[in-house]
Order: structure tokens, then C-alpha cells, then sequence
């Protein structure tokens, strides 16, 4: 009997693929995706250390009922655009991409996007 296998499955095994190929240092982290059905997070990985440096994500701020939905481009771009200024503070410029296995379109590529004309080089 055949099994079928789920988005998620498929997206991690690429994930594992491209982690293999992508490593994040104190000088040059990874910066990780995350992409939820109402939220996208971000976080720049020393991986040499295993530790996470910096984070943001679109649940951020806010009462509880006054939060948006961070499922729509508009938050993954003010995503992107956070994570760079928390980067630029601690002095960190340069990151190494990771896109978790996600295809870089929409929500993934604003994010990418916005970290770059925030002052992130990928």
C-alpha cells in the first residue's frame, strides 16, 4: 500500500536537503524561517554554538485581542524589516538564508526582501 505523504512532510525532507549545504556562524549566522497558517518567525542561528543570536516573529506586541493576523505579507515584511534593525544593533550585517524548506514566494520572499532593504546582506 502506497502512503501518501503531507506539504509539511515534503518541506522538511527539503529542509534537511538544504541544511546540509547551509551552516551559520557568529560572523555570518543563518537566518531561519518559519512559516505558520497565522504567523511567520524568523531567527539568526550561530549553529557552531547551536544557540539562537536574534528572533522576531508576527505575534509580537499587542494585547492578546488586538492582535493582527501574521499570516499576509504585510506582517512578514514588517518581520523582515525587524529582524535587520535587532541584526544592525547587535552588529551583525551579513546572514547566510535559510528559506526552511519553503518556496520563496510570497510571505517567505517579503520577509527576504524587506531584511535586504533594511540593510541585510544575504
Amino acid at each position: 500500500m502506497l502512503t501518501q505523504s503531507s506539504k509539511n512532510q515534503n518541506r522538511r525532507h527539503v529542509h534537511e536537503r538544504i541544511r546540509k549545504k547551509i551552516l551559520g556562524t557568529a560572523e555570518r549566522p543563518r537566518l531561519n524561517v518559519y512559516r505558520s497558517l497565522n504567523h511567520i518567525y524568523v531567527q539568526l542561528i550561530d549553529d557552531l554554538k547551536g544557540e539562537t543570536l536574534i528572533s522576531a516573529h508576527s505575534a509580537e506586541g499587542g494585547e492578546k485581542g488586538q492582535r493582527r493576523t501574521g499570516g499576509n505579507v504585510a506582517s512578514a515584511k514588517t518581520v523582515g524589516k525587524t529582524i535587520a534593525e535587532r541584526a544592525k544593533a547587535k552588529g551583525i550585517t551579513k546572514v547566510v538564508f535559510d528559506r526552511g524548506g519553503y518556496i520563496y514566494h510570497g510571505r517567505v520572499k517579503a520577509l527576504a526582501d524587506a531584511a535586504r532593504e533594511a540593510g541585510l546582506q544575504f
